[in-house]
């Protein structure tokens, strides 16, 4: 049933809509496998688009740009795509342990970094082009936005990966991952306190300077030519890599180790 015109332009459909796109643009940039250029590119580029209308409705509201961008967050995380132990396994060649976990981290590396260096690209197009440049911080809050979502993904496949089970919904562990990728840190199921299924007022403000910390590394995309594109792709992967690494020492040897390849299909 179509409709009509009049419906369609209720301010409360418009941000349901604008959240809606935002959510699923993130997933299907963090969805498994290679997305070639061009398309990321215009992803992203739609992307900037969503978050541009939301932007303007948190500045109206009087919303600080960290407040908003951990309320966007806590809306796309239940949509980030998590793969299973045995999913992984076959994504990954039949990896297993510490192998499947080291190239989980390489294709986040190299995700991450190609995020940085299209943003940087952009926002090195907009640095050139000084009519444009009040878009680039846009561009700049969607790769933000894109990377901290690849980043919840591997974290949360790491626990799979080591056995380290989070219970609770869907959106309750979306919750509990994104809590643990604010502090950087793996989840400790022997810890109570470590397992959050609800985000309270400290959580959400390490979400916030989480997120600012990383929006503010991509500011620093903002050069001329391609010097935006380098550093962008390199800083993303250098995080990428120290998230890696810090949670996997979390998690190695709190559980049995995980399954053998064989074990999985049973």
């Amino acid at each position: 049933m179509a409709v009509p015109e009049k419906d369609r332009q209720q301010p409360g459909n418009e941000i349901a809509d604008s959240d809606k796109e935002v959510g699923e643009l993130v997933g299907k940039l963090t969805e498994p496998g290679e997305l070639e250029p061009a398309e990321r590119r215009r992803l992203l580029g739609r992307l900037a688009q969503a978050l541009s209308a939301g932007a303007k409705r948190a500045r109206e509201t009087g919303a600080g740009r960290g407040r908003w961008l951990a309320d966007v967050f806590l809306n796309i995380a239940p949509r980030i795509p998590i793969r299973d132990l045995h999913a992984l396994s076959e994504h990954h060649h039949g990896l297993t342990g510490e192998q499947l976990a080291d190239d989980l981290v390489r294709t986040a590396q190299k995700a991450t970094m190609t995020v940085g260096a299209i943003g940087g690209a952009l926002a090195a197009a907009e640095f050139a082009a000084p009519p444009l440049l009040l878009s680039a911080p846009a561009q700049l809050v969607a790769e933000t936005l894109v990377v901290a979502a690849i980043e919840v993904k591997l974290l949360a496949e790491l626990h799979e990966v080591y056995g380290v089970r989070v219970q609770g919904s869907g959106a309750q562990r979306a919750v509990a991952f994104t809590s643990a990728w604010a502090r950087q840190r793996g989840i400790d199921p022997l810890a109570p306190a470590s397992v959050s299924l609800a985000f309270g007022a400290a959580a959400k403000t390490a979400l916030r300077n989480r997120l600012l910390r990383t929006l503010g590394r991509h500011l620093t995309t903002l050069g001329p030519f391609l010097t935006g594109a380098v550093a962008g792709g390199a800083l993303n992967r250098a995080a990428t890599k120290r998230l890696g690494e810090a949670v996997r020492n979390d998690l190695r040897g709190k559980l049995p180790p995980p399954p053998r390849r064989d074990e999985l299909a049973q």
